[in-house]
Order: C-alpha cells, then structure tokens, then sequence
C-alpha cells in the first residue's frame, strides 16, 4: 500500500515583507510581516512506499507513477562509476549536510541504505566496528528536539514540524553518500527552523561559520531557501553573508538547492497560506554569488541501470511524446530565474553559445541534477514511527522508504561530486563557479556537461508568474547542464 503525500506551495514556507529595494508599496509591506524569512526543506514531493528493510521494486514505484533511483544507477546516470571504479569516492574529505533538528535513526537509516545498496559502512553507523580508512558520520548540532508534528490545533506556519525536515535529513544523507561513498559526512543541525521569526537562518549561517573557521568539512550542501522578497530589508539579507565570504577565503565550497516552486516563491506571513510573490523571483541562499546554485531535471534513464534512455517506463513528462528521446528534461519546479539583490557575477559574463542571456543581475541556477520524484530517488527515513499512524495533512508520517523529489536531491548530489573533485586535486576546492563557467566556455562543453535544453519552470498553479525555458547553454531551470562527472571532475580538480 503506498501514501502518497505533498507539502503544499502554500503551507509552511517563505515568510516576511518584501524587500526594500523592490519598492513595494507601503500596504504590501506591512501585510507581510516583519523579521525573516523561515528556512523552508527544499525537499518537495514524496510517496510513501513501505516499510521493512528491502527496498522497493521498480515495479512498486510503477505502481504510483514513479521511477525510482537506487545509488548505482544514480552513479551511472552521470558516469561517475569510472572514478568510483579506481578509488576516487571523495575518500580524505568532508561533506557538512546543514538541516534544522536531525532525528535520532539517521545513521541507523543511512546504514540500511548503504547495506542494501551495497555502498561501504561508516564509523559512526550503529554496530559498526571503525577501521583505519573508514569514513566517518559525525554530528555537529545546536541543542537537540524529538522528531514530532506539531498539534493539529497549532496556527504556526508548520515549519516546526520536524518530521518534514526528518526526510529532509535522510534524503541528503543518502544522496552524499551514493555519490561520494568514501567521504566523511558531517551533519549540521540546529534545535528550530523558526521562533518569532528570529531564528532559523541565522542559527544555520552561525553553524555553518562553525564549520568553516573550525576547517570541519571541504564542501557544505544546503537543501533550504526563502523567496528573497520574503527578507525583511537587503541588510537583513546581507547580515546573514558571513560564513560564505569566510568559505570563499577559506577554500570551503558551498552549495545550495534552487528551489522546488519554479519561478514562483512566497512572502513572509505568521499564518499557513502566506501570499506569493506576484512575479518571477528566486530563493537565497541559492541565489548568493558565492554559492553554487543547484536546479533539477527528470531524470528519462532506464532506473535500473541509469544507462540508457527509458521513455516508456512511468514518471514526470518522461513518457510525453514531445520529449521523445531526452535522457533529461528541466523540472517544471525547479527554481530558477534573476536575483532582484545580487549584481551579476564576473563568472557569468561569458556564457556557452546559445544561452539564456543573464542581464545585469545574478543568474539561477548555475547546474543541475536530478530532482523530480516522478523520476525520483529512494530514500530510507524511520523517523515517524510505525506504518500507518495517523498523518495530517502534508507530513511524511510512515516509516521506511520513499521516492523523493526536490532540488534538495540535487545539492548533496553535487556536494558528493565535489568531495571526489577534491579528492583529485589533492586540497579543497573553494568557490568552484568561476571554473565551472570557464570550462563550459571552452572547447570540451559538450563532453563535460549534459546539456539540458527541454523544459520550463513556470509553476503550474501560478500561470501569472512567467517561468523560463530550458535552452542550449546556460538557461534558469538547469543552469549550465547536468555532470559528466568522469570528464568534469578531473578538469574541475586541474582547473
């Protein structure tokens, strides 16, 4: 039996009033709300699959209309199996996973996974005995909190609920590791997503400013973001800066989802149903110069194997004539379009031919991965408790394992490529955009990135709100394309 279930547009996201800089009215402003915004888990949409150990069948997630994705196809789809293959797994280094509250099962979760899947065991996984070379799972957590949901009474925004950020946890665990399965984890989480619109990002930005002057990871993936209308000034946006400028000066590479509403975010508001912001927008921290942003893709492989184009088998627009033969195809909710804060970056003054041309404000996202659940991964998640409690409205409640989607896929699939191109160089990285520009630009594009060019993310339930298509080049739904990591990696590492 499977539950299929969907966090709304409108429930628990971005919050506070528009940016002063937009030069919105007096009235819009102040029906907004003040403070910030709340983190919001950019994981979007999943379904319940079952519990117990084993894993789903492909012929499971059919039945609900799903592909699903296991690591080695994953690792195929985007030919990173050839260095997996001599040793290049990300061994050495550190990926910092930041999420609000974690949840007690997540080493547990991450160890059936990685038993199931055939991936290597970490130290620090239950009932696992530490080896010289092993990996390692770590925590770095601000105070602690019981995986619940909030009371059906509660008129908060829902953010609190910990169980939405519990699957959260486990999908960027889970992605990390598939990807760079000899690399350390380190999983960062704070004790709120939002009090009295005070805390949240800057908790999350105060750990991450822990993880870089303590030198505790080589890359940090955020699966979180707010609408950048939803800040309630630019300074308060700007405050929130100082673990990136200290990243980029520190060789730390940062990472961020783009967002899972397409071209469509949401004002602050203390209520559950906050107002959409009435035209194109994009979310921080995605959109800051010094992060790399990360969109999302249907996946059109065949999910056993993620060889070969599959456009028979159920999933997202895969099976739509239009887009006969695309191994991938830019998500309609993939967030993408123009920074109204950030000032177009030197790195995307120079485009590959035929791309979106950026104007003179910051282009989103820079690349992409898979992130549709239609073409989905699966994701081990214990948290909830026990198959078939009730669940409200919106809340990942059963225990055991479902397909996902969301650019929260995408981030910590690139932050375990990183971790490998780290590996290669021998040191870390930094700031990686300006060589992922430079390398498109030049004469091997072609053979260091799958090029995107079908798709568009105008949000469907916003058909006001204009989105932008998938093109040749860089483009904002699937920014410069999608890894070919066996070619990509090595030149990112010599660049």
């Amino acid at each position: 039996m499977s539950l299929t279930l969907r966090m709304s547009r409108r429930t628990a996201v971005f919050t506070a009033m528009a940016l002063s800089v937009l030069g919105l009215s007096t009235a819009s402003a102040a029906a907004s709300g003040h403070g910030l915004p709340l983190p919001r888990p950019n994981v979007s949409d999943f379904t319940y699959l079952g519990a117990g150990e084993t894993p789903p069948t492909q012929a499971n997630c059919a039945s609900v209309g799903r592909r699903c994705f296991g690591p080695k196809a994953m690792e195929n789809a985007y030919n990173v199996t050839p260095l997996i293959s001599k040793g290049l797994d990300g061994r050495g280094r550190t990926i910092a996973i930041v999420d609000s509250f974690g949840y007690d099962q997540a080493e547990a979760d991450l160890k059936v996974y990685s038993q199931q899947f055939g991936l290597p065991l970490m130290c620090g996984m239950p009932d696992v005995t530490c080896q010289p070379g092993m990996a390692t799972i770590s925590r770095l957590n601000q105070g602690n909190r019981p995986v619940k949901a909030p009371p059906s009474t509660s008129n908060g925004t829902g953010q609190e609920n910990s169980n939405a950020w519990a699957l959260e946890v486990a999908l960027d665990l889970d992605m990390a590791h598939a990807m760079a399965p000899g690399a350390n984890i380190l999983l960062v989480t704070t004790s709120t997503a939002e009090t009295l619109g005070v805390q949240g990002f800057p908790q999350m930005m105060d750990l991450e400013q822990q993880v870089v002057d303590g030198h505790l990871a080589d890359v940090i993936s955020q699966s979180f973001g707010a609408g950048e209308e939803s800040f309630g000034s630019t300074a308060s946006l700007q405050n929130l800066r100082h673990a990136f400028t200290s990243a980029a000066a520190n060789g730390v590479t940062v990472l961020a989802s783009s967002g899972d509403g397409g071209s469509e975010n949401n004002y602050k508001e203390p209520v559950k149903n906050p107002a959409a912001i009435p035209f194109a927008s994009v979310i921080w921290p995605s959109s800051d110069p010094l992060v790399t942003s990360v969109g999302g893709t249907y996946l059109c492989l065949d999910p056993q194997t993620g060889t070969t184009v599959d456009n028979t088998s159920p999933g997202g627009l895969c099976r739509t004539p239009a887009f006969a033969g695309q191994r991938e195809i830019g998500w309609v909710f993939s967030g993408g379009g123009f920074s109204h804060v950030f000032s177009k970056p030197a790195y995307q003054g120079t485009l590959p031919a035929g791309s979106t041309a950026i104007g003179s404000m910051r282009g989103v996202p820079d690349i992409a991965s898979q992130a549709s659940s239609g073409t989905g991964v699966l994701v081990r998640d214990t948290a909830p408790g026990a198959t078939g409690i009730s669940c409200t409205p919106g809340n990942p409640c059963s225990a055991g394992w479902y397909v996902v989607g969301g650019t929260s896929s995408s981030s910590p699939q690139w932050g375990g490529l990183v971790a490998i191109a780290d590996q290669i160089a021998g040191h870390s990285l930094g700031q990686i955009s300006p060589a992922l520009y430079d390398l498109a630009n030049g004469p091997n594009y072609g053979s260091y990135f799958f090029d995107v060019t079908t798709g568009n993310n105008s949000n469907p339930s916003y058909p006001t709100i204009p989105g932008y298509p998938a093109t040749q080049g860089w483009d904002p739904i699937t920014g410069l394309g999608t890894p070919n990591a066996a070619n990509l990696l090595p030149a990112l590492a010599a660049h």
